[in-house]
């Protein structure tokens, strides 16, 4: 039997392969930065938020296995004239996989991915809960 842990590690590999093929300069990246994340509950389901400035969406690829939000990407380094000294160096660069577990029944076919101002927000709708309302089921002969 395989693990969930085992499938999300080859999942990762899988998607960090692509992200080599399928962006210039991916496989290239030596370092590994580990983007910050939070994860909220809003009225509707449930948002992962990933710091992602400076990687365009190209860059990006996201995946749900049962309850657990895999967010792989490759932020690249910006190239620098030869005779630049940095003072400073906090920022990295390099390829990353961020797997988060979150709790309670959601829709993951329903489920986005939308980048913009430097940030990744994973939308997953919860499942829409139908006890307590009336559903009507149709009755056949045989």
């Amino acid at each position: 039997m395989v693990t969930d842990t085992r499938l999300l590690a080859d999942d990762a590999r899988r998607l960090l392969d692509e992200l080599d093929r399928d962006v210039p300069g991916a496989s290239l990246s030596s370092g590994e930065c580990r983007p910050a994340l939070d994860i909220i509950e809003t009225a509707n389901g449930a948002e992962v938020i990933v710091d992602v400035a400076g990687v365009p969406a190209a860059a990006l690829r996201v995946a749900i296995r049962r309850d657990t939000v895999l967010v792989v990407g490759a932020k690249l380094a910006q190239t620098s004239p030869p005779d630049v000294r940095f003072h400073l160096a906090e920022r990295s660069y390099g390829r990353f996989a961020r797997a988060v577990r979150v709790s309670g029944a959601f829709d993951a076919k329903r489920a986005k991915a939308i980048v913009a101002d430097g940030l990744l927000r994973v939308v997953l709708p919860r499942i829409d809960d139908r006890r307590g309302h009336l559903i009507h089921i149709e009755v056949e002969t045989e």
